[in-house]
């Protein structure tokens, strides 16, 4: 049944089916567990192939912070290019496979939140479900603007940089130009990646392609603004809650690290984090179930205000329709005179 809130049916929906969030945490975890692995073996091969003399064996021995950095520079100088080259595969491949695992994984979870909202116009034989042609399309989208916005960050550095130049320094101009460009494409980033991410719905719930699922995302926002604002908001708000209240409880464990083992620190640390993601991940789902809603909110009423109606606000019965195609004072065949 269709509430009167969208934002009331996105909450509800991950307290009646915490299987929505549950299968967001699975691929995004999934992801997230190989990602960091491989990261972390990279950067294990990355150190095995540093040349460490006996020289800076003994700068490192020495406790001396300037001696230390000493070795530590020699040990990295020449180093970056091999630095930028694994970046770059590790970059493509872990693009490549986010592109595939995050269109299967939007399938899946915006299928499941279809059957919370039971609608007849998705559930039509001839409608297509899986569109994962179209997902992959909106993340390869996602990541391409996720690289525009690193190279605008590097610009605005480069660009603060060469403001605060040796000949003419001027720090205070050069830190306010730099945040100022940061923000405005932080801004131009969260604007677009949140339009893809809205784009999603459309995709499994309409059968949309690729652009025609942006497009109808633009009309939605024209249509019905004051809604998805609404569930935006107080799902954000929601979000900024549960990131408040994790940022103190982590905090607890840090008192005792001089009292108990690292190890138990590091667990509960870790602890929370992972709470607090599992938090964000289901809040995430109830923010699309709210966006669902509200799709499916809007054809229910322009499927409604296809159908006439009579005087007390009920359709009107078969025979009444019949009637209204038909025009009584037109002649017909058993009516024309002899």
């Amino acid at each position: 049944m269709q509430s009167a809130s969208p934002t009331l049916s996105g909450f509800r929906s991950i307290f009646r089916r915490p299987s929505l969030g549950l299968a967001e945490i699975a691929w995004r975890w999934s992801f997230g567990f190989a990602a960091s692995l491989l990261l972390l073996l990279s950067f294990e091969e990355y150190l095995k192939t540093l040349p460490v003399s006996t020289g800076d064996l003994w700068r490192l021995r020495s406790g001396q912070p300037g001696l230390i950095s000493q070795a530590i520079l020699h040990i990295l100088q020449g180093s970056a290019p091999r630095v930028i080259a694994a970046l770059i595969v590790l970059g493509l491949a872990m693009a490549t496979a986010w592109i595939g695992l995050a269109a299967l994984g939007r399938a899946v979870t915006l299928r499941a939140v279809e059957s919370y909202f039971p609608d007849d116009r998705v559930s039509e034989p001839g409608n297509p479900r899986w569109r994962l042609g179209s997902l992959a399309g909106l993340n390869l989208l996602r990541v391409a603007i996720t690289v525009a916005a690193g190279l605008g960050w590097l610009t605005a550095w480069l660009v603060a940089s060469a403001a605060a130049s040796q000949s003419d320094p001027s720090p205070g101009l050069a830190v306010l130009m730099f945040l100022a460009a940061t923000m405005l494409v932080w801004l131009a980033w969260s604007a677009m990646n949140w339009l893809l991410s809205f784009a999603t719905v459309f995709v499994v719930a309409g059968g949309e392609d690729t652009f025609g699922a942006i497009a109808s995302a633009v009309h939605l926002l024209g249509a019905r603004i004051g809604p998805v604002l609404a569930a935006s908001t107080w799902f954000g708000l929601a979000h900024l809650a549960a990131f408040g209240l994790a940022s103190s409880a982590v905090v607890f464990p840090l008192v005792f690290v001089g009292v108990l083992p690292r190890v138990v620190v590091f667990s509960g640390v870790l602890m929370v984090t992972l709470l607090y993601f599992a938090v964000a991940d289901f809040l995430y789902m109830g923010r699309l179930a709210a966006y669902v809603a509200i799709v499916e909110g809007l054809n229910t009423i322009s499927s409604q205000a296809m159908v006439p109606r009579s005087g007390d606000g009920r359709p009107p019965a078969p025979s009444t329709l019949l009637e209204s195609r038909v025009d009584p004072e037109e002649l017909i065949l058993g009516d024309v005179p002899q």
